[in-house]
């Protein structure tokens, strides 16, 4: 379940980073609230997981499936780059979430 936790968490972040793109720095209401009850409801059910999970791990899948996920939300909803690096270097991103993964499963 911790699992699941940490990957609703990092969808979360999803959704408060584009929320806070979308506030305008801060200027828009809703957007601003959405964004930052979104981000503080991300790190509770973050804190859920680290009831089991290492801190190091989940902070790590956390940000890194958070990163991934908001980099392709800017790519399609804000034409941000799509460049074959950038895809690339994402790639090793969710291939080093998955490595943790992996590992957590195989010591636990």
């Amino acid at each position: 379940m911790a699992w699941v936790f940490l990957i609703v968490a990092s969808l979360m972040e999803l959704v408060w980073a584009t929320a806070l793109k979308e506030s305008d720095g801060l200027t828009k209401l809703w957007p601003t609230v959405i964004g930052l009850s979104v981000a503080l409801l991300s790190v509770v059910v973050l804190a859920l997981s680290l009831r089991t999970l290492p801190v190091g791990t989940a902070y790590a899948v956390f940000v890194g499936l958070g990163a991934v996920g908001v980099a392709v939300a800017g790519m399609i909803a804000f034409g941000e780059s799509a460049a074959p690096a950038r895809l690339g270097f994402l790639a090793l991103i969710v291939v080093g979430v998955i490595g943790l993964q992996l590992v957590e499963e195989s010591s636990g």
